[in-house]
């Protein structure tokens, strides 16, 4: 029997990863199931369900593992949706305890968010991050707008610097990315 997260990422080892936006009803209902596991009961932001108004309108996107080619499991999610012509806001950023350190999985799911949204006419792209993620942010070209507290924490408002997200025209498709091999703590 499995110990934790940690032992099941040194078991499964995925080849890659296809980062998109959804098509198939599993992919969306998987990463409602994501979101529910790391904002409700592993941050517990959220008592029962994460879901709101915004999931009505809002795009969104997986990172699905794969072995021999073949979709597997979401391990990543995120959802982009427009407030208002030209701005674009990302928001719900989760990835499986298990996967975070297969590879660059949120650095590449906010790749495909931003440079989605930059296809779809987005002028600025805004998030609000929780603090001990800023610093991924800002390596990745984010810049912090102001601090604040959102949900009972401390967030900071953030803009993308779209000068380094070239419009992806094919978000369904994607990006892929190989999984990077898992280094046992031992």
């Amino acid at each position: 029997m499995l110990a934790d997260s940690e032992d099941l990422a040194t078991l499964y080892a995925p080849a890659g990863y296809i980062v998109k936006w959804t098509t198939l009803p599993w992919e969306a209902d998987e990463a409602y199931k994501l979101r529910r596991a790391v904002f409700c009961i592993e941050q517990g932001i959220f008592i029962g369900d994460d879901r709101d108004e915004i999931d009505d309108r809002a795009q969104l996107l997986v990172a699905v593992s794969c072995i021999a080619g073949m979709p597997e499991q979401v391990v990543g999610t995120v959802r982009i949706h427009e407030e208002e012509p030209g701005l674009w806001f990302g928001s719900r950023l989760a990835v499986h305890a298990a996967f975070r350190r297969h590879g660059k999985l949120g650095a590449t799911l906010i790749r495909l968010a931003v440079s989605s949204a930059h296809a779809l006419g987005c002028e600025t792209f805004l998030a609000h991050v929780q603090s001990q993620n800023a610093p991924l942010f800002h390596a990745l070209h984010w810049t912090t707008l102001k601090e604040e507290a959102m949900h009972g924490r401390s967030h900071h408002l953030m803009q993308a610097d779209l000068d380094f997200y070239p419009p992806c025209r094919t978000p369904h498709s994607g990006f892929v990315t190989k999984a990077l091999p898992v280094r046992s703590a031992a």
